[in-house]
């Protein structure tokens, strides 16, 4: 198994998914590609095809979920950059032998289907990335 890794998405947190989707619809020139409930993170996503890569709308399902708690601290914004790894156990290995952490439960299940884990922005120069793991 090689070592490739690429951006699978950006995550872009939103008040209102809605309003967000159409701004962005506006913007690219397109309908975005889906829509999911990620029920365990607590939110809904609108995914756009970005040629290889996808730009993500997160809206909070509850404000007490980590994407409610990012936009009451600081509004509405980039939440995280996505990287597919091909091996999400051997990546995180490899990043916590560099010392860095994990921000919850990890691996767990993502948005279709992936398997997901986040590292703490602490040990990322302050970006919360995603490694991301394609189903199957």
């Amino acid at each position: 198994m090689g070592n490739s890794t690429r951006l699978e998405h950006v995550a872009i947190a939103v008040s209102d998914l809605e309003a967000a989707v159409e701004l962005y619809r506006a913007m690219l020139g397109r309908a975005e590609s889906g829509r999911e409930e990620i029920e365990a993170e607590q939110v809904r996503a609108a995914f756009f095809d970005l040629g290889g890569s996808r730009l993500e709308l997160l809206e909070a399902t509850q404000a007490d979920s980590p994407v409610g708690r990012f936009i009451d601290r600081h509004g509405p914004g980039l939440h995280h950059i996505a990287l597919e790894v091909e091996d999400l156990e051997l990546a995180l290995q490899r990043c916590r032998a560099a010392g860095m952490e994990t921000v919850g439960r990890a691996p767990r299940q993502g948005a279709s289907g992936r398997s997901v884990a986040f590292l703490h922005p602490k040990g990322t120069g302050g970006i919360l990335i995603e490694l991301s793991q394609a189903a199957g």
